[in-house]
Formats: structure tokens, C-alpha cells, sequence
């Protein structure tokens, strides 16, 4: 899973990179990209300088993917120093990738857990959430692996 992870980060594979993959019986013929639905479900909450990501990777099928990348985009800046689940990691100020592990069709992939410091305790944070590499997958549902949330400095529960 890491070195999975540090492929992504070093640039090696980026948002919308796919990895064609020809499918069992195609003839050899022009590769065809394998088609997954990717969602992620989850809540967000902002306390005192913190904020609590919790999240849940899907895949609606039909295939399977190996492995997927989440993206985390806040509006807010990180503090400099960051505790990280396994599996993440920070890119920029604002941005933390985390793997999703194995996404079986109409399975789930690894449950990931963030408490994140921030530089500064703001009255609210945007968290937008959306799949940064999705194993080479064609996704055309893009509505449920796309989110916005608004957490206010309240300590309450967002879901999305």
C-alpha cells in the first residue's frame, strides 16, 4: 500500500491519469479501461483548531479496483507538524491524500480516521473530497466520490 501511495505523491500517477489495462478476451485490440463507481460516505467536525474526518470508501462496481487515492482539500492551512493515519499523506498546505486500500465491487475499502491540526482555529472549514487516482478506472458517476462540506467551530457532526 505504501509504496502504492509514493508513487502517487512523487507524481508518478495524478488526478484523471488513467492506467489502461486491456480486459480478459479483448483480442488485443485497443486497451479497455476497466469501469468503477467510486463513492466515499463519512462526516466531518470542526472543534477548536481540529479537524475530525472520518470516511468510508466505496465501490459500486462493476470491477474491482486494487487501490484508489482520496483527496482532501481544505480551505484552511494544516499546521506545520501532523500525526497522519497510515496510508496518508500531506502534498500541500491545504491537501492530504490517503489510500483507500482494496475496493471490491460492491464493497468497501479501508475506514480512514483524521484529526487534523490546523494552523489557526477558524469558524468554519470547507473539507471538498473527491478521488485524486482511481487505479486506471473509468468512473461516470461522479456525484457520489464529489463533496463539499461546511464544518462550523461547533464540534458538531457534518455527514456527507
Amino acid at each position: 500500500m505504501a509504496a502504492a501511495l509514493s508513487a502517487v505523491v512523487a507524481g508518478v500517477c495524478s488526478a484523471g491519469t488513467a492506467v489502461a489495462t486491456p480486459r480478459a478476451g479483448s483480442g488485443g485490440g485497443e486497451p479497455v479501461m476497466p469501469e468503477a463507481d467510486v463513492a466515499y460516505h463519512g462526516q466531518v467536525s470542526l472543534a477548536a483548531g481540529r479537524l475530525g474526518i472520518w470516511l468510508v470508501p466505496e465501490n459500486h462496481g462493476p470491477a474491482a479496483l486494487p487501490n484508489a487515492t482520496v483527496r482532501l482539500r481544505l480551505s484552511v492551512d494544516l499546521a506545520e507538524r501532523q500525526r497522519l493515519a497510515e496510508g496518508c499523506a500531506r502534498v500541500e498546505a491545504r491537501v492530504v491524500v490517503c489510500e483507500t486500500g482494496s475496493l471490491p465491487v460492491q464493497g468497501s475499502g479501508r475506514h480512514i480516521g483524521l484529526v487534523l491540526l490546523l494552523k489557526e482555529r477558524p469558524a468554519e472549514a470547507v473539507v471538498r473530497i473527491d478521488t485524486w487516482w482511481n487505479g486506471g478506472a473509468t468512473d461516470t458517476e461522479l456525484e457520489n466520490n464529489e463533496h463539499a462540506v461546511l464544518a462550523l467551530d461547533t464540534g458538531d457532526t457534518y455527514a456527507f
